[in-house]
């Protein structure tokens, strides 16, 4: 049997995150264009670019059965081949109503890779090394993010008509390699533990070099076992209870950081503090640049300091920079450091983020919960995720331009909710570096809430 090394296996199961991180920041480049090609008013142009959206909650929703059922590199086959007819459909929609169509559909299948990639490497990852491989979904998501902003640049300076439709169908381009990378990867063996195939599990450890195929399964079926006799095949039994609270919560604190406000209204933000297009457009290549940079440093730490160590320091920085922006906008200061105050301030909050929240998320719900619900607790998290952004995203500029709130509160209340979230990670949340999956789930069975 061809043998493979598990990171190769992870690097191409990790494309899924490159999708999605282009795709959130592809649309970015299209929306003047779409506007006026398909005649749109403001509120049908923000309902053009919220549908994917939308699409991105229903996909976490319904993916959890027919993953545990099909099996994750099936599910990711179907779904990266669907996702790269959909790049085309998009790109070459006739009217308003056929694009509408695609991108809903392109968010469908955004939410659904996005619950099944993480999961799937973390399925297959040894201990010592699983946090950095899971994360690198995220560097994936991060760097696809930066690559987009470059590559509309271009496209928009050298095609003079039409460029949204390049921007859109580029995408096919990531989304076709990786349909082809699947066929070269194996199945997870824990999913072929958990439906009774214990020989192909075997092989299939065998191949990605585990060091004790044999008693690698011998772990996963005995575990399976127990969960099923102590009722931990049931999500929302009393002893998935911790688990599924630390999924929700993780996630939505995620959110509550502010990071989608910031992301999405970088140049609102700058706009407000009196500052013109050209810092703007630094601010955007400053902020891509950080988040990339730091999402690399977590690569190197996640499995190192634990993801605790790291959520807790990202906490404390979050809070300082948050708070350090509130009291720009309290005292309608923006002089700080030569004008360039809310730019550094930013730029720090991105960077502890980045290293903290950003890069912990995914693996942290990728290991807290037991294999037979594994599927449908990573899609919990994600529509936790998802729904809080929707929220924060669309919240941000309404109490942001009220003139009895505006930005001093809100980054106030971000700060607020990095306090909680630092004794959220302190108290509450198990430390899970270097332990198998199975192990994990020993230790949380202990501590049921």
């Amino acid at each position: 049997m061809k043998t493979q090394k598990v990171i190769s296996v992870a690097l191409m199961l990790a494309l899924g995150g490159f999708l999605f991180g282009y795709d959130i920041a592809m649309i970015s480049g299209t929306t003047s264009q779409l506007e006026e090609v398909f005649q749109l008013s403001k509120f049908s142009l923000g309902f053009t670019v919220a549908i994917a959206l939308i699409g991105t909650i229903i996909g976490t929703i319904i993916i959890g059965k027919p993953v545990d059922q099909f099996g994750r590199r099936k599910m990711l086959i179907f779904l990266s081949g669907l996702f790269a007819l959909s790049t085309l459909g998009s790109a070459l929609s006739p009217v308003w109503g056929v694009f509408l169509f695609f991108r809903f559909l392109t968010g469908i299948l955004l939410g659904c890779i996005s619950v099944v990639t993480p999961m799937f490497i973390a399925e297959i990852s040894p201990a010592a090394i699983r946090g950095r491989l899971v994360l690198m979904n995220q560097f994936n998501v991060v760097t696809a993010i930066f690559l987009a902003y470059v590559i509309n640049y271009f496209i928009a300076g050298a095609v003079a008509e039409g460029s949204w439709r390049f921007m859109i169908g580029v995408e096919f381009i990531p989304a076709f390699a990786f349909f082809l990378f699947l066929f070269r990867v194996p199945d997870s063996p824990r999913w072929m533990a958990m439906n009774n195939r214990k020989d192909d599990a075997i092989a299939i450890f065998t191949r990605i070099g585990a060091e004790n195929p044999k008693a690698e399964v011998k772990l996963i079926l005995d575990s399976i076992k127990s969960q099923e006799n102590t009722g931990h095949s049931k999500l929302f039994g009393k002893e998935n209870r911790l688990a599924v609270t630390i999924a929700i919560l993780i996630a939505a604190f995620n959110q509550l950081a502010g990071i989608n406000a910031i992301i999405y209204y970088a140049p609102r933000i700058f706009e407000m503090a009196g500052l013109g297009q050209n810092a703007s457009l630094l601010q955007s290549i400053s902020i891509g640049i950080t988040n990339l940079l730091f999402t690399i440093v977590a690569l190197f730490l996640i499995d190192r300091f634990g993801r605790k160590t790291l959520l807790m320091i990202g906490s404390v920085g979050m809070v300082f920079f948050l708070s350090m922006l509130s009291k720009a906008f309290f005292t309608n200061n923006f002089s700080e450091f030569g004008g360039y105050g809310i730019m550094i301030y930013l730029m720090g909050f991105i960077a502890f983020f980045a290293f903290s929240q950003g890069a912990v998320l995914w693996v942290v719900l990728s290991e807290i919960f037991p294999q037979k619900v594994r599927a449908q607790g990573q899609a919990l998290g994600s529509f936790t995720h998802w729904i809080m952004a929707a929220a924060i995203s669309w919240s941000f500029p309404v109490f942001a331009n009220m003139p009895s709130i505006g930005g001093g509160p809100s980054f106030a209340f971000f700060a607020l909710m990095m306090v909680f979230h630092f004794f959220f990670a302190w108290k509450v949340l198990p430390e899970t570096k270097g332990k198998s999956l199975e192990e994990i789930q020993e230790e949380m069975g202990t501590k049921k809430s």
